[in-house]
């Protein structure tokens, strides 16, 4: 059986996920909390608190690390020019005093088989960049694992758009391909509850705002307002500030104002099987599951990791051209 570990763990998506495919977790570590007591609720295990505090050496060996990560800027001083050189900086340099460096430490000592990294979609472009490019240089270059990635929609599997990109990384260069996921055709009105408490159904007051808020910004051409879903069609992407007025994800409902999704909605929203608990206020609810992985989106690309480890097909990898500093100055 294949053991991994949790970190950032939130509610538990990756959990969900490897454990539907057989896997054992025999770590995980989440800070938050209230995403704790979800946590626990659901897999009897409460979470290690804050990763940055947690030694390494207390930390299980595991087969796959899994990891829904913050996003953060690092400094690249001197990684471009060393890499044009073909030497290899020291992975402390870049990423020291990240929550991704807790990532790389962990990976650098325990070696694990293979990692899969969320975040969203956007981690490419932020920072014009240089961020990703970092992560790139340092998973591949520094810590020596082969990596892929890609960007998935979950819209395919759940009634939301929700772009994500996935790292998947390999201590050896062995056969690995994304899959392609499957097209359920979900629709809004599959996930909705039969009886609504009118808690959820905005206020006069709040359905006003929102209207207005929306017009004035139409005007100045912008693309801002509430996002009153076709119930045959799909949502927007459910975020962690949901719990502020429900404003992207609204239920039309004939002869009185839209409302907000419930708990138990967003769960199915994203993909949470019918038997998992929500043990906290609605609030730290919506706050969970915009937060949340998609489990059916990682469960795929799961399987293809643990199909690659269970059939190691070696890749033939060239090895880097590395050019020293005569070759350099002969060239230019």
């Amino acid at each position: 059986m294949l053991k991994f570990i949790d970190l950032f763990a939130g509610i538990g998506g990756f959990r969900i996920a490897f454990e539907n495919l057989g896997c054992q977790c025999v770590f995980s570590s989440e800070w938050n909390k209230f995403s704790q007591t979800t946590y626990e609720a659901n897999f009897n295990h409460k979470p290690e608190g804050d990763i940055t505090l947690i030694p390494t050496s207390e930390i299980p060996d595991h087969d796959i690390l899994t990891a829904g990560f913050p996003c953060q800027p690092f400094s690249i001083a001197g990684v471009t020019k060393h890499n044009a050189l073909g030497i290899r900086h020291g992975f402390e340099h870049p990423t020291q005093g990240t929550l991704f460096f807790e990532i790389v430490k962990i990976i650098k000592e325990k070696r694990p088989k293979a990692f899969i990294l969320e975040n969203v979609k956007n981690l490419q472009s932020h920072d014009k960049g240089k961020t990703f490019e970092v992560i790139k240089n340092v998973l591949s270059q520094d810590l020596n694992y082969h990596i892929h990635y890609q960007i998935f929609d979950a819209r395919s599997l759940v009634p939301q758009n929700r772009k994500r990109i996935f790292i998947v990384g390999f201590d050896k260069a062995i056969n690995f391909n994304f899959p392609e996921l499957p097209d359920f055709k979900p629709r809004i009105r599959d996930i909705l509850e039969s009886e609504v408490d009118s808690k959820y159904t905005l206020t006069d007051h709040l359905w006003n705002y929102l209207q207005k808020y929306a017009e004035k910004h139409k005007e100045k051409g912008n693309g801002f307002g509430y996002g009153l879903v076709d119930l045959d069609g799909i949502a927007r992407t459910l975020s962690a500030r949901y719990y502020k007025d429900g404003a992207e994800i609204l239920i039309p409902q004939v002869g009185q104002n839209p409302r907000r999704l419930t708990p138990r909605e967003c769960a199915r929203l994203m993909g949470f099987p019918e038997t998992f608990i929500i043990p906290v206020s609605d609030n730290q609810a919506y706050r969970q599951f915009g937060n949340a992985v998609v489990p059916p989106v990682v469960e795929a690309i799961g399987k293809e990791i643990i199909k690659s480890l269970d059939n190691p097909v070696q890749v033939l990898v060239k090895p880097p051209l590395i050019i020293n500093q005569l070759e350099l100055s002969l060239v230019f």
